[in-house]
């Protein structure tokens, strides 16, 4: 029953608009209302390591296999062979290899980025039973999408600009002449 208290009263997220709580607030939500164990499952989750809990587990398969699918691609783009960046993975959804593929089709790298978070945006929904819409592997969907808006919203071009100015002029010939002296 917690957990669909906890479900309907939760913000709605926008994919591409701020975020609407903070990872935190969400967080210390969940340890109220679902416990300390699908809490830690939670946060297993969105650093993808491993857990007894098992939607934090089913996650963490799901988005394997995503990044097993971006690494052939990347290597498929660099003339090279994918098997040494692949990871173990108990599944293998080709749906999500070629939605993870299709994504890769855009040649504008912030569209691509963009393509490949809506990827995990849908995927995230797997992990709620058809059934049960308001259980607690709906706490984990909305984690995993909170953190991706979360991450969106803190890209912009000015603090991109800002990175790349930085970056270069740490790599700049003065800099390397001076870092040999």
């Amino acid at each position: 029953m917690a957990a669909d208290y906890l479900i309907a009263s939760l913000p709605s997220i926008p994919p591409d608009g701020p975020a609407s709580m903070t990872m935190e607030r969400f967080l210390a939500a969940c340890r109220e209302q679902l416990g300390d164990g699908a809490a830690a499952g939670i946060e297993a989750a969105l650093a993808c390591a491993p857990s007894s809990h098992p939607v934090a587990e089913r996650w963490r398969d799901l988005e394997t296999q995503m990044r097993n699918a971006s690494a052939a691609e990347r290597a498929r783009r660099a003339g090279q062979e994918p098997a040494k960046w692949r990871r173990p993975a108990e599944g293998c959804s080709l749906y999500w290899a070629n939605r993870i593929a299709a994504a890769f089709q855009e040649q504008d790298p912030a569209r691509r980025e963009r393509a490949l978070d809506q990827v995990r945006w849908d995927a995230a929904g797997e992990l709620v039973p058809v059934a049960s819409p308001l259980s607690e592997p709906a706490a984990f969907a909305y984690a995993i999408r909170l953190a991706i808006c979360i991450r969106r919203s803190a890209l912009d071009a000015d603090a991109g600009n800002e990175v790349f100015n930085r970056l270069t002029a740490a790599s700049s010939p003065d800099q390397v002449l001076k870092g040999q002296q």
